[in-house]
């Protein structure tokens, strides 16, 4: 990274930190932006996890209405006014290292310019200093060393702070995510799946936090491959037999990984098998099924549109799209729902059930 960037990141954590969230400004909250009365949706959420843009706009990232006559706009106005986007969903990273990006301080930036617009807000605890997911669930340094008690004093330390820093800024969740993707634990190796009760404590430890700050938040548990229930079933039954406390199952769904692995022939089969899934669960655990991710190469946005329409037929409370703000490939991911910097077809199956 060029020293001019990391001085200009400094100067906006300085900034953050010194209010304990960020002000208005060119980065945080764009002069584009309009503050409206906060009237909320109810009902089925149309979602797009959009924890990259402030990072985006830092980088001098641009967002455009679709169509011929472009026109600059917010990322997450845009997002509301031209896909059918009524919530948001947002990324915290414990101790994030060298970038502010996903720290509570950003999330609360991004959070609080949500709230703004009237878009709903989901926070997704990833409970490490970096990316957790299946393959990788690492504690956060500072609590590397921690005694197991002293693991769930820290995570529901961590929680409260982050939500006691939303409510101080006006801004309330609707759900909460306690671990992204845990499909074979968290924190690990404390709280591994072949170590279900703990596994189930510090989740337990993390819905009380929640509940404390925001009593009617919705809890989500959040596994990986909508499409097998076996994976599932094994969590939830853990949950059954230890005592799990939640209120949503969440899943991903990424079809088309899924079928580059060689486990299904087509989206449409893995998609048919999710629904499956999601009918059987619905059934077995009695718990409210939100889908937390979904994604298709950027260059299919015909089929992601699909996709998300077949998806909106299941018995779910929602579907968010990961990072649709997204074009081309930005660090990898090619699973974006823009082209040029304005959105594609990708998401017009959420304006259809506007």
């Amino acid at each position: 990274m060029k020293i001019t960037n990391v001085l200009a990141i400094l100067v906006l954590v300085t900034g953050i930190c010194a209010t304990g969230y960020a002000k208005d400004g060119s980065v945080t909250t764009p002069k584009t932006q309009k503050k409206v009365p906060v009237v909320k949706e109810t009902g089925f959420a149309r979602g797009a996890d959009v924890s990259w843009l402030t990072q985006m706009e830092f980088e001098g990232r641009k967002f455009y209405t679709p169509g011929e006559d472009r026109k600059e706009m917010e990322c997450m106005e845009l997002l509301r006014d031209y896909c059918g986007v009524n919530a948001i969903r947002l990324r915290v990273w414990v101790n994030p290292t060298e970038e502010p990006w996903n720290s509570i301080d950003d999330v609360v930036v991004k959070a609080r310019r949500a709230e703004r617009l009237g878009l709903r807000i989901m926070i997704d605890f990833h409970f490490s200093d970096t990316w957790a997911d299946p393959g990788k669930q690492i504690i956060p340094k500072d609590w590397e060393n921690l005694k197991f008690d002293a693991l769930k004093k820290a995570v529901a330390a961590h929680v409260n702070k982050t939500l006691i820093a939303l409510k101080k800024a006006g801004a309330t969740p609707e759900w909460v995510q306690i671990g992204n993707e845990t499909t074979h634990g968290m924190l690990k190796p404390a709280g591994s799946v072949d170590n279900p009760s703990q596994l189930v404590e510090l989740n337990n430890a993390a819905y009380a936090a929640a509940k404390k700050i925001f009593p009617d938040v919705l809890t989500i548990v959040h596994l990986d491959c909508g499409n097998n229930p076996w994976i599932y079933n094994r969590m939830f039954d853990f949950f059954e037999q230890f005592g799990g406390k939640y209120d949503m199952i969440g899943m991903s769904l990424y079809p088309d990984m899924i079928v580059r692995r060689g486990e299904a022939d087509s989206w449409q089969k893995v998609a048919d098998d999710c629904i499956a899934n999601i009918n059987a669960l619905k059934e077995k655990y009695g718990k409210p099924v939100m889908i937390c991710e979904i994604g298709m190469p950027y260059d299919q946005p015909e089929a992601c549109r699909d996709l998300i329409t077949k998806m909106m037929s299941a018995d779910v409370k929602g579907i968010f799209y990961w990072e649709p703000q997204t074009s081309g490939n930005y660090y990898g991911y090619t699973l974006g729902a823009f082209d040029n910097d304005a959105p594609t077809a990708a998401l017009d199956a959420f304006k259809k059930h506007k």
